[in-house]
């Protein structure tokens, strides 16, 4: 299997939430370029294919789902 580097140092993590779009988008480090792959659910990593390292997260329908498991949770 390839190895793909995660968070190796202890990077800043960057985050935008769009309220409209329900999207929860996540940068390690600055955004950069990058490739998606979706890994379903709707969650998408984007990594940068040069350097074999994940570079940011993606959360599609962020809120829907965190309110969905709260409320599951009470």
């Amino acid at each position: 299997m390839e190895t793909l580097k995660i968070l190796e140092n202890k990077p800043d993590l960057n985050w935008e939430y769009d309220e409209d779009a329900d999207v929860l988008y996540i940068s390690v480090g600055k955004p950069r370029p990058a490739v998606g792959a979706d890994i379903g659910d709707g969650v998408i990593v984007r990594y940068d294919q040069k350097k074999k390292e994940v570079v940011g997260i993606t959360i599609i329908g962020f809120r829907a789902r965190t309110l969905q498991s709260i409320g599951s949770a009470a």
